[in-house]
């Protein structure tokens, strides 16, 4: 398959850098700067799997070229209709397009923009950084690639995807259920990056003070609530599982999201909270959820200086 990865930053650079070292037709769809980037010095992999450095295909939004097989699309919630405009005319009648965003939303709005079939199943379990220098650093021990049939009528197409990831320095997985693994990733990355966003603490401290523990199963409970609107019987099995993980998680961890604001970065909350108090409509009690939502906004206006 000819694979278009659209940006190559830290997720992106990371599998579309495995792809390429395993020999794959991969091109990088990015941004001018990036492109001179990766033309001067070449896309690098710092890795507690191994190191990798090559050369790699660039293309600019707008360059011409012929449409491609699959498109791994690893950007930001925020970056989401850019990205979509930009890769539209790379975009062809048997094109698939695997998707690495966390969440839910941006599975509507692909299906709205190429079509359902185009849009399959996927996500990952990775800890990455660009450095100084534009090189993908990755020290964590999961660097984890997962993709999916979203209906019977791709189910055809994952061969095709197996043959694309086979071999790669990475572990990369087939599920047959791809879209019960999004939604508990869902549930467990929005009660984690809230609740330690709303704290501003890593999760050790939270679990540990008066009340915290409660606060952190109760966000988890909202948000199920929030979530059970759209996939009622799935989220209210996946609960236990995904609070059992809370618990378990080592007291010194952080949310990428909690990360981000303290760099002062943009965070993804219209995409992973805000959606979910869009489901649950404005007569659900679900105060946890709405005091994150308050505090990711709050904190975003004041970033932009509003």
């Amino acid at each position: 398959m000819k694979v278009l990865v659209v940006g190559a930053g830290a997720v992106g650079g990371y599998f579309g850098g495995r792809l390429v070292e395993a020999g794959r037709d991969v091109s990088f769809l990015v941004r001018e700067r990036r492109r001179r980037e990766l033309q001067e010095q070449g896309l690098g992999i710092k890795s507690v799997h191994g190191d990798w450095h090559g050369a790699v295909t660039t293309l600019v939004t707008g360059e011409s070229a012929p449409t491609f097989d699959l498109v791994l699309l690893s950007v930001k919630a925020y970056y989401l209709e850019a990205a979509i405009r930009d890769l539209t005319p790379y975009v062809g009648d048997h094109t698939l397009i695997l998707p690495l965003l966390n969440g839910i939303a941006h599975l509507d709005r692909l299906r709205e923009a190429f079509g359902e079939e185009r849009v399959v199943g996927g996500l990952c379990f990775i800890e990455t950084t660009l450095n100084a220098q534009g090189e993908v650093e990755q020290y964590s021990h999961r660097h984890d690639l997962f993709y999916g049939a979203l209906s019977p009528s791709q189910q055809e197409r994952m061969a095709q995807l197996d043959e694309t990831f086979v071999g790669i320095r990475a572990g990369v997985y087939r599920s047959d259920d791809i879209l019960r693994e999004m939604w508990k990733k869902y549930l467990f990355i929005a009660t984690f990056s809230g609740i330690t966003s709303l704290m501003g603490s890593a999760i050790g401290p939270i679990r540990e003070v008066r009340g915290g523990l409660e606060s952190l199963r109760r966000l988890l409970s909202d948000i199920v609530q929030a979530a059970s609107i759209r996939e009622p019987k799935m989220v209210l099995q996946l609960e236990e599982e995904v609070r059992q993980t809370l618990e378990q998680l080592t007291p010194s961890m952080k949310s990428s999201m909690l990360r981000d604001m303290e760099k002062g970065n943009a965070v993804e909350v219209d995409h992973l909270h805000g959606f979910l108090l869009d489901l649950a409509g404005p007569k659900m009690d679900l105060p946890l959820l709405h005091a994150v939502v308050a505090r990711l906004q709050g904190y975003e206006r004041e970033r932009i200086g509003e």
